[in-house]
């Protein structure tokens, strides 16, 4: 379909690859990878057209249409967003209008015997069947299907564009791009704005409805599942592999193990012959031989080895102290603005140490809650308390806008770096993309995504216990991500993870949160359990009859009760005395808390020389220490008992 020869592009004089040939073929899934900055959206921008290559051609057949996808784009917010995703339809509306032209002159024509009159009937015949066999009569059922499976509502279809954010507006161009079918599909980054609901959907809206498909992603699990061909561009030329991206991995590391031993051949001769030269350059019987090896040399088409790959590279959290044993308690917890509730009667509890994620569509609460968390949000109601001596680490997309715009990205990391660490810096670096000269740009000319991974690495490096990381994997290519999750994985602390990747997030959380219809609701396991349990669980809504008669307080997602469960009673009475002795808990570690603030503002008190002076100072220090010594075996006898009680 598109066949690509001899591509060379320059940028100020320096090749970005070049001599690069390739061809794309009927319902190719070509997965598009390589480091960032090898060249993977500018080979987008030059098979769609928009780009022009220095050298080469790129041969794209007349009939053959091309839809293309940015990761940014320029969006109009004039029309509504079924109106906006009409415009898909263009090509159908303008059929429409000629076969309709076309009709009312046959209905005004009486020479019916004519040449003319039986060629108009022809071809009405024929314009008629290709509008059919384009969907012109059920265009609307393919867009609704379509605006769905993106995540819209029913209800948002009248709204205008201009009260959706920029990656819901995204959304809408690649319902556009889907919806017009192109032989071929250029996507670049297509998830950076979907939830996993979302991206399932277009996974297997590409992978069973397409035509070819060429998309550049950072999400492993999206490319495995779409995608049949990997082409890599390193070192300024391509390597094409007829297989998935996991495959691809394990054939890519035996070719640069094989490119690492002709390199270290090659750099023997090198070193060999210019060895004779230096020796023998002034000796006149070898004249000969030194310009025959200055020559040979001279042709040596020199060895390039692909850039190590640092994802091997342990980075681990600094944990900064114990926390309590449930750092976030919820009761109750609801937030609404006016009259739209994000959520209402939120419970869970999250226990030292838990990697747990948070799901859901868009719009559901996610951050929301996490801004609970953290404080940001206080007009919530219900109850959230957290645990004794939790110190928070929190990453957000604005956090990028913080950082020091004065300092180079070196200095940044410097700053904060403690320990064996500092000995790594440039190693860490380089592993988040700022390798060599990158680490000692100025913030303030890094790009929104640079800003992002730098900010990410800094969080890396602060002494906390709790981490809430929101989206983390936005920016990040596979190296870096790789990094990310081994150190999450090795954290002695708490997390909680707002993410649509689910290949970050396999292996990493044992508990799921879905966020959906203002409720939260709770499923143990990873988070391909929760995917599995979801499938089932659309299965059974499926199935489901109106007059179905089991319980009504039977849940979507509860087994049938048995004798040897526990009844529903006895059920409501343990999670009565649950609830108990987790607030017992929480109330002995505010109290631990509280008395040992007091202890530290007296222990300032007496340090000074009037301090010092005062008896009635060393007295409240020692009721102090008391209270607290009761505090913390109230405490340890509270946590004791709910473990227990919990096993």
């Amino acid at each position: 379909m598109i066949s690509v020869e001899g591509l060379k592009v320059e940028f100020n004089a320096t090749p970005l690859f070049e001599d690069v040939s390739y061809v794309i073929n009927k319902k190719d899934r070509i997965a598009l990878v390589g480091k960032n900055g090898a060249g993977k959206s500018t080979m987008l921008k030059i098979l769609a057209g928009i780009q022009a290559p220095t050298a080469g051609v790129v041969a794209v057949p007349r009939e053959c249409t091309i839809g293309y996808l940015p990761q940014v784009m320029k969006l109009a917010d004039s029309r509504t967003v079924m109106e906006e995703a009409e415009l898909a339809f263009e090509h159908i509306f303008e059929m429409q209008a000629d076969l309709e032209r076309m009709n009312n002159e046959l209905a005004a024509r009486t020479d019916y015997e004519s040449e003319g009159y039986q060629k108009l009937i022809e071809r009405f015949t024929h314009e008629n069947e290709r509008f059919l066999l384009m969907g012109g009569t059920n265009y609307r059922a393919e867009l609704e299907r379509t605006l769905q499976g993106l995540g819209f509502s029913r209800q948002d279809f009248d709204r205008p564009t201009s009260e959706f954010s920029g990656g819901w507006r995204m959304r809408i161009e690649l319902a556009k791009l889907l919806l017009r079918r192109p032989d071929v599909l250029l996507l670049d980054e297509p998830t950076n704005h979907l939830d996993i609901e979302s991206i399932q959907w277009l996974e297997q809206f590409l992978a069973t409805r397409a035509n070819a498909v060429v998309l550049v992603s950072h999400d492993r699990a999206f490319l495995n599942n779409v995608t049949t061909r990997t082409i890599e561009i390193s070192c300024g030329r391509i390597y094409d592999y007829k297989v998935k991206y996991d495959e691809f991995v394990v054939l890519r590391k035996e070719r640069r193990e094989q490119q690492l031993r002709a390199y270290e051949n090659q750099q023997k001769q090198i070193e060999d012959t210019e060895a004779f030269i230096e020796r023998f350059r002034y000796k006149a019987t070898k004249a000969v031989q030194v310009q025959s090896r200055i020559k040979q040399l001279e042709k040596i088409e020199r060895i390039e080895v692909d850039e190590e790959d640092n994802s091997a590279l342990r980075l681990k959290f600094t944990c900064s102290s114990r926390s309590g044993n449930y750092p976030v308690i919820c009761e109750g917890v609801g937030k609404a603005y006016g009259e739209h509730v994000v959520f209402h009667d939120v419970n869970l509890t999250i226990h030292r140490g838990e990697k747990v994620a948070f799901v859901g569509k868009n719009g559901e609460g996610k951050s929301t809650l996490v801004k609970c968390i953290m404080q940001q949000i206080n007009d919530y109601t219900g109850r959230l308390t957290l645990g004794h001596n939790v110190q928070l680490g929190y990453f957000a997309q604005n956090q990028a806008q913080l950082l020091d715009e004065s300092l180079t990205v070196f200095d940044t990391i410097d700053r904060v770096a403690v320990g064996d660490i500092r000995l790594k810096i440039r190693d860490l670096l380089g592993a988040f993309m700022f390798g060599g000269e990158a680490s000692e740009k100025p913030v303030r000319v890094l790009s929104g995504g640079e800003r992002t991974r730098l900010a990410m690495i800094k969080l890396l490096l602060e002494p906390v216990n709790f981490l809430i990381l929101d989206e983390p994997t936005n920016h990040l290519d596979m190296r870096s991500k790789d990094v990310l999750k081994e150190a999450i994985r090795d954290f002695d602390g708490t997390v909680i993870l707002v993410s649509h990747d689910r290949d970050f997030l396999d292996g990493l959380v044992t508990k799921v949160y879905e966020f959906g219809g203002g409720l939260v609701k709770e499923h143990l396991g990873g988070i391909y359990d929760f995917l599995q349990k979801k499938r089932i669980e659309n299965l059974n809504e499926l199935q489901k009859a109106p007059a179905l008669t089991a319980s009504p307080t039977l849940k979507a997602d509860e087994p049938a009760p048995s004798a040897a469960k526990l009844s529903y009673e006895e059920q409501k009475e343990r999670n009565k005395q649950l609830k108990k002795l987790q607030r017992r808990v929480a109330d002995a570690e505010a109290e631990v808390e509280q008395t040992e603030a007091a202890i530290a503002m007296l222990e300032a008190q007496m340090a000074t020389p009037e301090g010092a002076a005062d008896t009635t100072l060393f007295e409240r220090y020692g009721k102090l220490k008391q209270q607290l010594d009761r505090a913390m075996e109230e405490w340890d006898a509270a946590s004791t008992e709910l473990e227990g009680f919990s096993n």
